[in-house]
């Protein structure tokens, strides 16, 4: 099957590519092409002169520049800002498909066919090392976003251990700050520090949550949108009470031998819910019944 995507999301993307089909990446001017990806099945396009199967489209816009004979999916990444917005593509003749259920559950789509088919990661493998006592936080743009991603909780977390902040533009943080680092750096880098801090107040599920779960990483987390189906009781801490997570975290990096089972618990639990094998499984069925 030949598949139209705009490279929008690159972790999902990642995914995604390893399905075993050819997919199509428009470049300039309406795409920003693979950007240096080395994803063998991808090739870029001119999307006006595109031959596909099938278009998975994530942006609006996209809506009008797919040809009309192509079959069309909707894939929704983010979290409606409250319940009571109406989505794009409201009432539209097709699929929408969401990444969590709490997105499919907030999002008003209207009489627009709505399904959920959830993350799956590749499998970075068991990197846990957890010999920094040290928690990694991975966050884009903390300082811009400010309370929608927890950049106000920091220091309240930072008093229970150092904290590292990876992702894009984390170097505005100061000291705390690590910058953004490709994921073959950044997993290993993530992997020796004792947990794993998701401070996050209002966001789709992070796949680098996801991913520090494959890793074997232990998890503190605010219990907020989809974090309380993704992370079992077992894998860490999550609660809405900032002071217990604060303590929590504490005493995760005070004892490695309760962080490391945690963390195998973690492990254990996103390879069983967020595998990619059962992504992409999912993806064919919805995919195959829309060509068919």
């Amino acid at each position: 099957m030949k598949i139209l995507l705009w490279h929008v999301h690159g972790s999902w993307t990642n995914a995604f590519v390893r399905g075993g089909h050819e997919y199509l990446i428009p470049g300039p001017p309406r795409g920003n092409g693979l950007l240096g990806r080395d994803w063998p099945a991808a090739r870029e396009v001119d999307v006006s002169e595109v031959d596909a199967d099938l278009a998975v489209l994530q942006r609006p816009e996209e809506v009008g520049w797919v040809p009309g004979a192509i079959p069309v999916v909707y894939l929704e990444h983010n979290t409606p800002r409250h319940p009571n917005q109406p989505h794009p593509l409201k009432d539209w003749p097709g699929t929408i498909v969401h990444v969590t259920h709490f997105n499919d559950l907030m999002w008003d789509c209207g009489s627009t066919r709505t399904t959920v088919i959830e993350h799956g990661v590749v499998d970075p493998g068991p990197l846990y090392t957890g010999d920094l006592p040290r928690a990694a936080v991975v966050v884009n743009e903390p300082v811009r976003r400010g309370r929608v991603v927890g950049t106000d909780l920091l220091p309240r977390f930072a008093e229970a251990a150092p904290l590292d902040v990876f992702g894009m533009k984390t170097e505005q943080l100061g000291e705390m700050g690590r910058g953004d680092l490709p994921l073959d750096v950044l997993h290993p880098e993530l992997a020796r520090r004792r947990a794993y801090l998701h401070p996050v107040r209002w966001t789709s599920l992070g796949l680098s949550l996801v991913e520090a779960m494959h890793l074997g990483m232990p998890v503190v987390a605010l219990a907020c949108t989809e974090v309380v189906r993704a992370v079992p009781p077992e894998a860490g801490v999550v609660s809405t009470d900032v002071d217990e997570l604060v303590r929590a975290l504490a005493d995760l990096v005070a004892d490695p031998a309760s962080a490391r089972e945690k963390g195998k618990q973690a492990r254990e639990f996103a390879l069983a819910h967020y595998g990619l094998e059962a992504f992409l499984r999912a993806w064919d069925r919805l995919l195959t019944g829309v060509c068919g």
